[in-house]
């Protein structure tokens, strides 16, 4: 399943998005605020802490869950991405998004860009 147009246009403008991956038992963990962007008509997260995140370690666990964003709740899938020339358009992606936050540098610095998400909708009924 793949996002509209529409719905990746409101998360993405909203600025909102809270991830919320499901911890071993099934339960969503606190869901925490995170930086997103979309490149390709996709939706990519990352972990400012790397793969040591804890928010990280249960979504590639259980690669399920759920986001918050644009004043909506989706079921969610998580997939790991490594592709050298996606991980360059992300980077650009955030630095266009999110500059000239002092934040950005440490974003597109190897342990959080090894630990970028794709976030894909579920069954949203």
């Amino acid at each position: 399943m793949n996002w509209t147009t529409e719905t990746l246009n409101r998360i993405n403008q909203a600025d909102d998005l809270y991830i919320a991956p499901f911890r071993a038992n099934g339960i969503a963990g606190t869901p925490t605020w995170i930086w997103e962007v979309v490149v390709d008509n996709r939706l990519f997260v990352r972990a400012y802490n790397g793969k040591k995140s804890s928010w990280y370690q249960s979504a590639m666990a259980n690669k399920e869950g759920i986001i918050q964003a644009a004043g909506q709740e989706f079921n969610v899938t998580f997939q790991s991405i490594n592709d050298a020339p996606l991980l360059s358009k992300i980077d650009d992606a955030y630095q266009a998004t999110y500059a000239p936050s002092p934040y950005v540098a440490p974003m597109i610095a190897e342990q959080p860009r090894q630990a970028t998400v794709e976030i894909q909708p579920k069954d949203n009924k």
